[in-house]
């Protein structure tokens, strides 16, 4: 009988890749990667506890299962399992086996366990450097592709899980790093997208003593490399080199996502955020004096406890003096063992309210800064289409979404999907811009272009 599997991905795009990572183990295995839950041998969920909404939906999603899973094995993985541990087992019975983000080179001897009978299997230790070298990682696309290059958080954040389910921050050797980009650009792949809790407080831990600065520098060099980002950064390791490679560097992408959390030095205070809302200006100084036009988006905490209007308003007031791009916006959320669970609470109708009106706030931001990129042209890396508009969906340089038609009359020929292609800007929105094909795309690959006929 065919070994199958079916996995659900919940959160950010470390969540993505772990996914990868655990595909390319179960296919190493003989399992095959099935589409929908009811197909399925096996179901996973590689699960988010970053917020409780997350970590609920996960629980929802168990219990839909009590009534239907039938013999299939019931897997959670990722940071609701390592968060959770073993108390998954008594919220859905029916659940074989957790395994924490760490843990995930275990797997094949958990499933050993798990197909000999056993029930109630773990996979839960955090202090290993495993998580960087797996054996195989099977991809979703076949022209860009994440590398983990920092797992953990030594920060101390008080509203954060972060420490507690994905462990101490440790770096992957930059030998490591380098031979992993290196296969990627021999394979094909020409954007890659550096990983981390923190990226930029990257630090080798080889004899070569790489900085994060010095990673970029290198990874940016490799000829057939086109774009290379890197997510998320925290802003007491930014540092001027960072800035300076960005400099050097034509592939490395025009943008940079720098979370300030809140606009207040009083409640970054309170969150243990390290910095000031003066030294988060200064980081932001120093991108907005590079050599190009670098755009930035940042993550939001509102409601955050003993948070005042008054914070709040200094939290809008950094919205227009930054002129954000994006901006990943939540309501305050309590996690069980963080600090901040123990402190006073905003009342959820004024999260609510506030959130509302800096969503509002950021909202007309982002509508005036796409409407004057009307007209212009704009590189897009092609990640996919939607038949019901007639439209190619790609993403630029400086990470915004591009939606476009090709009216060349060839839409239904040719597959542009890992193509970079010039595009003009006819519309946009808040949260994306819209387009035309114009007369040339690029082979993946190549730096030059390739005119279609």
């Amino acid at each position: 009988m065919p070994k199958t599997f079916y996995i659900e991905t919940f959160g950010c795009q470390m969540n993505v890749h772990d996914s990868e990572k655990v595909r390319g183990m179960l296919e190493t295995r003989g399992y095959s990667k099935v589409p929908t839950p009811d197909e399925a041998g096996m179901l996973l969920y590689n699960t988010c506890s970053i917020r409780d909404k997350a970590e609920q939906k996960v629980f929802s999603r168990l219990a839909g299962l009590k009534r239907k899973v039938g013999g299939k094995t019931v897997g959670v993985l990722g940071c609701v399992a390592q968060h959770n541990g073993e108390d998954i087992f008594d919220h859905a019975p029916h659940v074989d086996f957790v395994c924490g983000s760490a843990s995930y080179t275990s797997l094949p001897a958990i499933l050993d366990r798990v197909e000999a009978g056993e029930s109630r299997v773990t996979g839960l230790a955090l202090d290993t450097d495993e998580t960087f070298d797996v054996p195989s990682v099977e991809r979703d696309r076949p022209y860009s592709a994440y590398i983990t290059i920092i797992e953990g958080c030594d920060k101390e954040c008080t509203y954060c899980v972060v420490p507690f389910t994905r462990g101490p921050e440790r770096s992957r050797a930059s030998e490591s790093v380098m031979r992993e980009a290196r296969d990627l650009e021999a394979r094909g792949y020409t954007e890659i997208t550096l990983l981390g809790q923190t990226v930029n407080s990257y630090r080798d831990p080889s004899p070569a003593g790489w900085s994060f600065a010095r990673l970029l520098d290198e990874i940016g060099r490799l000829p057939r490399i086109r774009r290379v980002r890197f997510t998320t950064s925290h802003p007491a390791d930014f540092t001027p080199d960072i800035v300076q490679a960005i400099d050097r560097n034509e592939s490395l992408c025009d943008w940079v996502h720098l979370p300030v959390q809140s606009g207040s030095t009083d409640v970054l205070r309170g969150m243990q955020r390290t910095y000031s809302r003066d030294e988060y200006l200064r980081c932001i100084d120093m991108l907005k004096g590079a050599d190009r036009t670098i755009e930035l988006s940042t993550d939001i905490i509102v409601g955050f406890p003993g948070e005042t209007e008054r914070d709040f308003e200094k939290t809008l007031s950094l919205l227009d003096e930054v002129q954000y791009a994006s901006v990943f916006s939540f309501k305050y959320s309590p996690r069980r063992g963080t600090a901040a669970a123990e402190m006073p609470q905003v009342p959820e109708e004024e999260k609510s309210r506030r959130l509302l009106v800096l969503q509002e706030h950021q909202r007309r931001i982002q509508l005036r800064r796409n409407t004057a990129l009307i007209g212009g042209l704009q590189e897009a890396l092609v990640e996919g289409r939607k038949e019901r508009f007639d439209q190619w969906v790609g993403r630029t340089t400086q990470n915004r979404v591009l939606n476009f038609t090709d009216p060349s009359g060839l839409a239904g020929e040719r597959d542009l999907r890992g193509r970079y292609c010039q595009v003009r800007v006819t519309a946009s929105g808040p949260n994306s811009l819209v387009g035309e094909l114009a007369d040339a795309v690029s082979q993946p690959g190549f730096q030059g272009l390739h005119i279609l006929n």
